[in-house]
């Protein structure tokens, strides 16, 4: 396994895996938290959604690896009777091994497929991109990454697939670049390519289901521990927890999320924008 995890220290501190313990990793990617958790002597299952991903990972003992998403966890827990969980983490986003070497139109630097699926799912961001109403691609680029110009966007992006089919990142940013009027201190193609995948890939919606999910599976006194990289996904996680704490069944372990030192960011520029929050259930 390869990956450098962020907060790794802060969430063992907080999930305390041990010899025994079962233990959940909702987001396996290439293992680096997983691989900590094992080392502790804790029972891990893995859910890793990319297949890619998922077939260079080795098999360990004390790991259940499973090639599936988190939105069907409760599933999962069943069908590999994985009970009494002490720990659940979350690594939300996507990570850096999709925008170096998955070819699917992650990022803006390379030349590549408009696909930016992350699992199975049907839609591509081409199909996005081609078939949906102007006004349906101004709306995501707003809501999942307040861009500024998404109405021109959106507009160019429209009259552009009337003349030839979008198909490829470059082809995209070529609109992208006559429709946003100036350059400011982000790549102009930032916040449209981050609001298709995270469209394409239903992500918000799926990180309501299976931290509800991961809530429910968890044992009493069981820590479920969540690390976001987008103000939208740690606002659901926020308002989750408030939730369960409202009703007395979870105690809220982090009242501000907990965010990387200087020297981690350092180190890793990936987790500069990462936020952990912990929570406990009580019953």
């Amino acid at each position: 396994m390869i990956h450098q995890p962020v907060l790794l220290k802060e969430v063992l501190e907080y999930l305390q895996p041990k010899i025994g313990n079962n233990t959940v990793d909702c987001t396996l990617g290439f293992g680096g938290h997983t691989t900590a958790f094992l080392q502790r002597g804790a029972n891990v299952l893995g859910i890793e959604i990319d297949k890619d991903i998922y077939n260079c990972l080795a098999d360990y003992p004390g790991l259940i690896k499973i090639n599936s998403s988190y939105i069907y966890l409760e599933k999962i827990v069943k069908e590999n009777n994985f009970q009494n969980i002490q720990g659940i983490l979350f690594d939300l986003g996507v990570s850096m091994w999709h925008f170096t070497f998955s070819g699917k139109g992650f990022t803006f630097r390379k030349d590549e497929p408009l696909d930016m699926r992350v699992g199975d799912t049907i839609l591509t961001a081409k199909d996005l991109v081609n078939t949906w109403r102007e006004q349906e691609i101004a709306n995501i680029l707003k809501e999942y990454s307040q861009e500024r110009f998404s109405q021109s966007i959106a507009k160019a992006i429209a009259r552009e697939r009337q003349i030839k089919p979008i198909t490829t990142t470059f082809d995209l940013i070529r609109i992208i670049e006559k429709a946003v009027p100036f350059k400011g201190k982000i790549h102009k193609s930032t916040k449209t390519f981050q609001a298709l995948r995270m469209a394409v890939n239903s992500e918000l919606e799926n990180i309501k289901t299976g931290v509800s999910q991961a809530f429910n599976v968890l044992m009493p006194r069981g820590r479920l521990a969540l690390i976001s990289f987008h103000s939208l996904e740690d606002k659901i996680v926020k308002e989750f927890f408030k939730e369960k704490q409202i009703s007395g069944q979870g105690k809220v372990l982090t009242k501000k999320p907990i965010k990387p030192n200087w020297q981690e960011v350092k180190n890793n520029k990936a987790s500069r924008s990462a936020k952990l929050r912990v929570i406990e259930k009580t019953r």
